[in-house]
């Protein structure tokens, strides 16, 4: 029977409601379907207090095996080195994860925070947070470059803010079914399966971005327009199947009206919060996107659009929704 320990630090907790609200296959089925024992989860262990440390300890030392090692939420390491700001078990939570991912079969970093640092990171980053195995883009993290874990792969990168709880149960599915060598990681060791199309593929404004007719409204769920060019939409640049696997089985943000803010992404957030950068799309003199879809440049994408606008149709310019 596959153990799962799940910890989260760096004050996350939006993976763990998550992955509790999965579907396909949900946290149940995960149990009693393909026979997960899950040793420890915040919000489902039986264990607390003195009865989680020896818990805890036992899978440490081995004692009691962890097949894969699950962490959502930035690993923190301040103060000057100690990891104090984030105490857990009697102990910084940086120590935790040093014994535990030495001695799991698997490691999985669960939503942004944990892959790569997410906002916990941005500058000035006083609490000197950091992902597992990379700090933004750049490759080392906490565990180091070179990690590897007993089963001898790197951290498995399920990044999101949160992830999607699909994602999480799915790859938990095939890790537990010994399937570990199926999982095809990228660049970034995501999850390829996940991680290839874009958030822009299955978009339902799909039509209006070829057209290049935007929208200024939030809101309008799929009536008009596209969220790309005034909005600040990252669709077209960030790696997620938030338009095929879809939220609660039926939305995502761009369906609902709202820009992808690319959570997916190492960058996540941009602009460090600059103010007036999130849900605007930053443009050259004015008129061409600074960051065009992955692929294009921006010669060919300021023609592209040209010629877009030149041939829309009518339909492409009004009001498209219907009961």
């Amino acid at each position: 029977m596959p153990s799962v320990l799940w910890l989260h630090g760096g004050a996350c907790s939006g993976n763990t409601m998550s992955f509790l609200n999965a579907d396909e296959p949900n946290v149940v089925d995960l149990v009693t379907g393909f026979g997960l024992d899950l040793l420890w989860h915040p919000s489902l262990a039986a264990e607390s207090g003195a009865d989680a440390r020896k818990l805890l300890r036992a899978c440490a030392r081995g004692e009691t095996p962890v097949d894969v090692l699950v962490f959502e939420g930035s690993v923190i390491e301040g103060p000057e080195g100690t990891g104090r700001y984030d105490m857990f078990a009697d102990r910084p939570m940086k120590d935790w994860l040093i014994d535990l991912a030495g001695t799991a079969q698997t490691v999985v970093a669960i939503g942004d925070c944990a892959c790569w640092g997410g906002i916990a990171a941005t500058a000035p980053n006083p609490t000197a947070s950091t992902g597992l195995q990379f700090h933004k883009r750049e490759r080392g993290g906490f565990l180091g470059a070179e990690f590897r874990s007993r089963g001898g792969l790197p951290v498995i990168n399920i990044p999101g803010c949160p992830a999607h709880p699909d994602w999480i149960t799915q790859i938990l599915v095939a890790l537990a079914t010994g399937r570990a060598a199926d999982i095809d990681l990228d660049e970034l060791q995501r999850p390829r399966t996940f991680f290839t199309t874009f958030t822009h593929t299955g978009c339902t404004r799909t039509e209006f971005f070829e057209y290049k007719q935007s929208t200024t409204t939030f809101g309008e769920g799929t009536r008009t327009g596209c969220l790309f060019y005034d909005l600040g939409c990252r669709g077209p640049m960030t790696h997620s199947p938030c338009n095929r696997i879809l939220w609660n089985g039926q939305s995502s943000k761009t369906r609902a009206g709202v820009p992808c803010i690319g959570c997916t992404e190492p960058e996540f957030p941009f602009f460090d919060l600059e103010p007036g950068t999130v849900f605007r799309t930053r443009k050259a003199v004015g008129v061409i996107p600074r960051e065009v879809p992955e692929g294009t440049r921006h010669l060919t994408y300021l023609a592209q659009s040209a010629i877009a606008k030149i041939a829309a149709p009518d339909w492409s310019k009004k009001d498209t929704f219907v009961v």
